[in-house]
């Protein structure tokens, strides 16, 4: 097989970078980093294959990449991607569904527990030495276990963080999803529902929504109006889904007890965004996936599918275009 020329456009564990090396020319540059943009646009013209994540490929891009033959993402999400443009080049997209699943559940649902027990706040309390006697019953939190959790988008996230809820903490499970899909649990620990049950009955919402035409700015003012007060409200999906001043709106007037966030509008947060310090919000920077045993799986997986994608065999994962 000859070699190929690769760009690899964000960085690589040491082993996933020595495969590639091994049956291609690889450069690596990372266009965010100011000083390796230059060897990242100029890499453009020659490569064949690329993989990373987090970086817009649009067609400004891609117009500089006249041999490209396949993108390998080292995410499950491709809203980075300018799809109709890939489609159109006959660009293979290759993604990493499947072994991230388990961790970004457990992130969501310890953001459920955390914003319903008050962690980071009662954690700040003793770090900043206010703990003097027992606290009162304006700092008691609310159960979790035996409350209803509504989930929007039932993808391969969406069941585990229902098995998690129904099997662990016995959470009565509904969720929305716009494609029929059995609960995959007990009979009658979870069902699906129109999304406006789910809004009106869920004590947590959780969202594991994609980015889409049809998904972004979904959660408004209107959403917000519908579910239950005293709600908590738990993003774990993508960030542009949910209109951000109607959720602080939401929070501001008392109406959501809550809101745990791991994605949001613009990331990072700018430094002035209201969420930053906002008291009944508990803000992360985009961390569902991000353990070692997982960015390192997700890392493998992307390498196998650009290797394999190069070879002209099928990868494990290719994303629908």
């Amino acid at each position: 097989m000859s070699r190929k020329q690769v760009l690899v456009y964000r960085e690589l564990p040491a082993d996933q970078l020595a495969r590639l090396r091994l049956e291609h020319d690889v450069v690596v540059a990372n266009p965010r980093v100011a000083s390796q943009q230059q060897a990242f646009f100029e890499a453009l013209p020659v490569v064949q294959g690329m993989i990373g994540s987090s970086y817009p490929i649009d067609h400004a891009v891609l117009a500089q990449a006249p041999r490209l033959e396949v993108i390998s993402s080292i995410s499950v999400g491709v809203d980075k991607f300018e799809l109709d443009a890939l489609r159109q080049r006959g660009i293979t997209l290759c993604h990493t569904p499947g072994v991230l699943t388990e961790t970004v559940a457990d992130l969501i649902f310890a953001m459920v527990l955390a914003t319903s027990r008050r962690i980071l706040e009662l954690g700040r309390y003793v770090q900043q030495g206010r703990w003097k006697r027992s606290i009162g019953d304006d700092q008691f939190g609310w159960d979790v276990h035996g409350k209803t959790l509504g989930i929007l988008g039932y993808g391969r996230i969406g069941r585990a963080l229902a098995q998690r809820a129904a099997l662990g903490f016995n959470m009565p499970v509904l969720y929305h999803t716009r494609t029929p899909t059995p609960s995959g649990l007990p009979e009658g620990r979870a069902r699906a529902a129109s999304m406006r049950e789910v809004l009106e009955q869920s004590d947590f919402l959780v969202l594991v929504l994609p980015l889409t035409e049809q998904t972004e700015g979904l959660i408004g003012p209107e959403e917000f109006a519908l579910m239950k007060p005293g709600a908590i409200f738990i993003n774990g999906g993508r960030g542009p889904v949910v209109q951000e001043e109607a959720l602080l709106d939401a929070l501001d007037r008392g109406h959501l007890r809550a809101a745990g966030l791991d994605v949001f509008t613009v990331e990072p947060l700018p430094g002035d965004s209201p969420l930053i310090d906002h008291p009944k919000v508990l803000a992360l920077p985009h961390v569902g996936s991000a353990t070692h045993e997982t960015r390192e799986a997700m890392s493998r997986m992307a390498t196998s599918n650009l290797l394999l994608a190069l070879q002209g065999q099928a990868p494990l994962a290719v994303y629908p275009l």
